[in-house]
């Protein structure tokens, strides 16, 4: 006997086909996705989903404050359920969205980390002559000299680096942005690209930076190396891949105040993500405004 598809199962993998092929999300946003819609179909457990209304998105919502889930993880789900819902709309499963009568939860958005300028130098600043040392310099002077994002510097291919003294990015939706790379940069990516040389030929392995076993690094391994690195250079506390792309972003903006030159480099699609940065740069901000006001100026 055949066993049929659970209908609200068919119309998650039709939303998810959408997300991946229309929207070009991430294999780890669909796996997110289908993990909050999952939740969603256990909390709700609706046959039709033709009936479901604005105190169906109640449920949901307090369900997940009774899990204990955080602000964050809570707007995500109502995020993800809010699409979903506006795909059913479209399919015509429903003749609105009850989601859309439901505010997210007030988070408190703690500041991003990031290293002052002394303590990149002393992260950066290691010895080394091996292809391992050599390989990991390069990579954690392209996170800190173009801002990538972690998945962004483990996709790059060899054809990525530009002749120009430029790298082309894959971001966030298959949106891609050319970068300049700085001198240091530029210097750690030619010695590695010599080592690298020793390894395996160009042609023979398209990924940029590549481990030991002739592959590709995973987005883990980048991170273990890094807070290796971190250690060893007596730097203690925890420094991520992100904390140097805040680092970044955060020395950029404190060098041109130029919001939306930082939000080009940094490939965000809303200024608003970007704005996190101005609160980092305050102190620098008010001395511009002490100095430029005529209201402001002391006596």
């Amino acid at each position: 006997m055949e066993v049929k598809e659970n209908p609200l199962a068919q119309w998650i993998n039709a939303f998810l086909d959408e997300c991946k092929i229309e929207r070009q999300l991430s294999p780890h946003t669909i796996k997110s996705y289908r993990r909050q819609l999952d939740a969603i179909g256990r909390d709700l457990n609706i046959k039709d989903w033709k009936n479901l209304n604005t105190d169906d998105a109640k449920v949901v919502l307090h369900r997940a404050s009774e899990a204990k889930l955080s602000a964050r993880s809570i707007n995500l789900r109502l995020t993800v359920f809010r699409n979903f819902c506006r795909f059913l709309v479209k399919k015509e499963v429903l003749t609105n969205n009850p989601v859309d009568n439901i505010h997210a939860v007030k988070e408190n958005k703690p500041l991003p980390k990031y290293l002052n300028v002394d303590e990149v130098t002393q992260l950066l600043n290691f010895e080394g002559d091996d292809f391992l040392s050599i390989r990991d310099r390069c990579m954690f002077e392209l996170l800190y000299g173009c801002g990538l994002r972690l998945s962004e510097l483990t996709q790059l291919n060899i054809t990525d680096i530009l002749d120009n003294g430029q790298v082309k990015v894959t971001g966030k939706g298959n949106k891609q942005r050319i970068l300049p790379l700085g001198k240091q940069a530029q210097i750690a990516l030619e010695n590695y690209l010599t080592k690298r040389t020793d390894i395996i030929a160009f042609e023979d392995e398209p990924a940029l930076i590549i481990s030991k076993r002739k592959t590709r690094l995973s987005n883990k391994q980048v991170a273990n190396r890094l807070s290796q690195w971190a250690q060893s250079q007596t730097l203690f506390q925890h420094i991520s891949p992100h904390t140097l792309r805040h680092s970044f972003a955060t020395h950029i903006l404190e060098s041109s105040n130029d919001l939306r030159g930082v939000q080009e480099l940094l490939g965000h699609a809303n200024l608003s993500t970007t704005q996190v940065y101005t609160h980092l740069n305050f102190q620098h901000l008010s001395q511009v405004y002490d100095q430029a006001h005529p209201r402001a100026k002391r006596k």
